[in-house]
């Protein structure tokens, strides 16, 4: 099976599963966390968080990934690559386990996919994990010879989370081992990663089970192929050999495995097809963050050719045939061909010429060596800092003298200066940040915001354009600034609840706070200075704008209400599975299958109104974290607690650890009302209620919204207006019946016309045809008439509100000769930018380009012409 293939047949096997396909996220996310997308689960972040609506419960996709820790590897191995292509399918609180492991297996083993030969195949599972172990053995049917436990540090993710950490989502895997025939090294192809705790804290008992369980399956697309065309490394398939191979053609010597150069060729090829993809998307050899990592690749590439006897720009021209091998999956590479060869080509003659410049030193090097037959540290440290000599560079060209390189001595200077060198380039991208040099010089930012709104504070830190400053005198500056103190009343946005907005005053400054965030225990104070010169150390006054916080504390209390009451009306498995409260404004997503009723809305809504009726008291208490859960303080599941949590109770209905800002008495709230209940994803319903003014401002609009309908319609009273309403209604029933009347006439009519016209193929006529001014379901009434009055094939598109309706439907009989009104449709669906499908015999598409109505239809014709002919 050759690789565009393999990625093809894995995704549509994944899709027959109801998992969607995504499309490959770029190779630089939108993620601060990382400089290159290292796997196929990273675009998913959010969905594995549970942050934001969910469009859809299950994914797959192939992801384009870039990795550097291992570098050093990179063509010695027969698996290692910078670039890889990662095949994946994803569950984001939908399968889990017992269908992860299953449809492993079928795609693996059946014969309609890989067929694969069970015997060929082993599987490792977590020590502990008898769940994923029964399944393998019990309904999988694998003898226990052909399946191994092993510990945390071989099938768990994170490896060694349970002991070493970190805290946060974390599983036991499974992986699959292919085992070649004749005993070769057995090779991992698959891991199923079974996200089903949350690590908090030290062991023991430190693993809690999600309440929403996901799956996170990564195969190697390149490992795979190398398993299905027999061939004992990646670099051997069909999507990267001939790149080999035409390495080998422009550096003058034969390409294969086990060649001279083989091992210099395969990083060549590897460090090129990483650098193309790179600068396809934009990220130019640079000298920092993802750049820096291009230019390290492309010239360790370079150095390979020197090294090879090639001193002139060569790689540029591998180009080509990177776009060539990518040209099914990546057709859009042919576009930049031109622009990625031009920036190879440039940044190629930069080093070789930097390298010639840096041989007049590397040879008083040598000078100096001669004594003791080898270079030191300081000057091969000398020779890259300086003059961008490798480390392998300086090592190869010595050897040609016979004289060895200090590596030790050339680490350590490395060390020193804060370069890593043996993690793909990062110099720079792991240097220590500006927050992490307040901490520690200045230690945390002591909140003070439960006790007050506005106090004294010092200024411990500026961070203008990402950058530690000493002082701002920027007036009106662009860009926002953070400011760090060292204590405050601003509370910093967490656990759902917003930052506080407010100023920073002192004689003839002000800083005007719009946002506050930490990050760890610093809290910064994101704003624009509005006079004045702000410096560090200096004394001022922290004033929290209490109008909006206490907007925000209404809420906040209301949400543990509302929390109360709707675990009370639908039930203990009602949970939060996250909110977002703000002025006077609350939005709680909680775990329900069905729509919340009118009824059980109104219910939610009596019971807080009647709770803030009472007037209960809010109380806090700083309380030992085993001892809240015993007292039955309810917590959000996936947030990391400290051993001591602050408890929120209110009367005795409502206890929570929270460290949000709170009201003193429920009376306080003034007003709940709940204004929408939504779906956010399969299972997770949403709530948004309005409290206090806003509430009250919500019921005003309401009112005059009333108001002005009556006048519209002319009534004087509420009841007289639904029944104008009804009336209306009534009347415009009767107006659609008379239409549609009208309508089936002259469907009728137009139906024979078609008929009258169509192509006709072996019998079967053809009927591709725009309607105008039609609603979508009409499009079905001329499909069933049409198939009545004859043996036809039928494609219908409408213009409906600026986008495009497709119908395809063929009567029953077509099917048994291979005609399929679905592939039609699909095949139709693409050129309008859409999709769809549905039964042989009838299905519908969307599309968002009505200007190729004409071509989709071109497109279901020529379908229809090719499966009747």
């Amino acid at each position: 099976m050759k690789t565009d293939e393999l990625r093809e047949a894995y995704l549509s096997f994944f899709e027959s599963k109801q998992c969607v396909r995504r499309p490959s996220d770029v190779l630089v996310p939108n993620d601060p966390t990382v400089l290159f997308t290292p796997a196929g689960m990273n675009q998913f972040k959010n969905e594995f968080l549970g942050i934001g609506k969910l469009d859809y419960t299950r994914a797959t996709t192939c992801q384009k990934c870039l990795r550097t820790g291992d570098i050093g590897n990179v063509g010695v191995t027969a698996y290692h690559h910078t670039f890889f292509e990662m095949l994946g399918n994803f569950s984001f609180g939908d399968y889990f386990k017992k269908e992860a492991i299953h449809w492993a297996w079928e795609f693996l083993t059946d014969k309609k996919w890989l067929g694969l030969s069970p015997d060929s195949l082993s599987i490792t599972v977590f020590l502990d994990d008898d769940e994923a172990f029964n399944i393998w053995e019990n309904e999988i049917g694998l003898p226990k010879k052909q399946i191994r436990r092993d510990d945390e540090y071989e099938n768990f993710w994170p490896a060694g989370a349970p002991s070493d950490g970190p805290d946060g989502v974390c599983g036991p895997c499974s992986e699959i081992y292919y085992h070649p025939p004749g005993g070769g090294s057995e090779v991992e192809i698959w891991n199923l990663v079974f996200t089903q705790f949350n690590r908090v804290g030290n062991p023991p008992d430190n693993l809690r089970p999600l309440p929403m369980k996901n799956i996170d399956t990564g195969m190697g697309l390149e490992r795979t192929a190398a398993v299905l065309q027999g061939v004992e490394s990646n670099f051997e398939i069909d999507s990267l050999k001939p790149l080999c191979e035409t390495v080998g053609e422009i550096v003058g010597a034969n390409y294969s495995f086990d060649a001279e150069h083989g091992r210099a060729m395969r990083r060549i090829a590897d460090h090129v097809r990483a650098v193309t993809m790179c600068i396809h998307e934009n990220v130019l050899p640079d000298n920092n963050k993802q750049g820096y990592i291009v230019r390290q690749l492309l010239r360790r590439a370079v150095l390979e050719a020197y090294l090879i006897g090639k001193q002139e720009p060569i790689l540029h021209t591998l180009v080509p045939k990177v776009v060539e091998l990518f040209e099914k999956p990546y057709p859009e590479l042919k576009q930049t061909l031109g622009s990625v060869q031009d920036a190879i080509k440039e940044e190629e003659s930069q080093f070789l010429e930097t390298i010639e410049r840096g041989l007049n030193r590397f040879n008083k090097c040598l000078d100096a060596a001669k004594s003791s037959g080898r270079i030191s540290g300081e000057d091969a440290f000398q020779l890259h800092t300086t003059d961008g000599f490798f480390f392998e560079l300086t090592e190869a060209l010595a050897a040609k003298h016979n004289l060895k390189v200090d590596r030790k001595g050339f680490e350590t200077r490395m060390k020193e200066h804060g370069i890593i060198s043996n993690q793909g380039g990062m110099s720079g991208v792991m240097a220590e940040g500006p927050l992490d040099a307040i901490r520690k010089t200045s230690g945390d930012t002591k909140f003070l915001g439960y006790d007050s709104s506005s106090s004294k504070a010092k200024v411990i830190g500026i961070i203008a354009e990402g950058q530690l400053v000493d002082e701002l005198t920027e007036v009106g500056h662009a860009d926002p600034v953070a400011v760090v103190l060292d204590q405050t009343p601003f509370y910093a946005e967490s656990g759902g609840q917003v930052g506080d907005v407010g100023t920073l005053n002192a004689d003839g400054i002000l800083f005007d706070v719009q946002d506050t965030q930490k990050d760890g225990e610093l809290w910064l104070h994101i704003g624009h200075l509005k006079s004045g010169t702000l410096k560090l150390d200096q004394e001022l006054t922290a004033e929290v704008n209490t109008n909006r916080r206490d907007g925000i504390r209404r809420a906040h209390s209301a949400t543990h209400i509302m929390h109360a009451a709707l675990r009370k009306t639908l039930g203990e498995n009602a949970t939060q599975r996250g909110s977002k409260v703000q002025q006077d404004e609350l939005r709680f997503d909680f775990a329900h299958k069905k729509p919340v009723t009118p009824e059980e809305l109104k219910a939610i809504e009596d019971i807080v109104n009647r709770h803030i009726s009472h007037g209960d008291d809010v109380a806090t208490k700083m309380m030992n974290i085993d001892e809240a859960r015993q007292a039955g303080a309810m917590a959000l599941f996936g947030e990391k607690y400290p051993d001591s949590v602050r408890v929120v109770s209110m009367g005795d209905f409502s206890r929570e650890l929270c460290g949000g800002i709170h009201l003193t008495n429920t009376g306080q709230v003034g007003m709940f009302k709940i204004i929408a209940e939504e779906p956010v994803a399969k299972g997770v319903r949403r709530l948004v209620a309005y409290t206090g003014e806003k509430a009250i401002e919500e019921i005003r609009r309401k009112e005059a919204l009333l108001k002005d309908l009556m006048a519209e319609l002319k009534v004087s009273s509420a009841d007289d207006l639904l029944r104008k309403v009804q009336t209306m209604q009534a009347d415009l029933k009767q107006l659609k019946q008379k239409l549609a009347g009208q309508m089936k006439q002259s469907i009728g009519e137009e139906v024979e016309l078609l008929l009258e016209k169509a192509e006709k193929v072996n019998g079967v006529a053809i009927i591709v045809h725009q309607l105008k001014d039609v609603p979508k379901e009409i499009l079905r009434d001329y499909a069933d008439r049409l198939r009545k009055k004859a043996k036809c094939a039928i494609l219908l598109a409408a213009e409906i509100d600026g986008k495009v309706t497709l119908l395809a439907a063929i009567n029953r009989e077509l099917i048994d000769q291979g005609v399929n009104a679905s592939d039609c449709v699909k095949l139709a669906g693409k050129e309008v930018k859409g999709g769809g499908g549905g039964r042989p015999d009838l299905a519908e598409a969307g599309g968002k380009d009505p200007s190729k109505i004409k071509e989709a239809l071109e497109a279901g014709a020529a379908y229809y012409r090719e499966k009747l002919g």
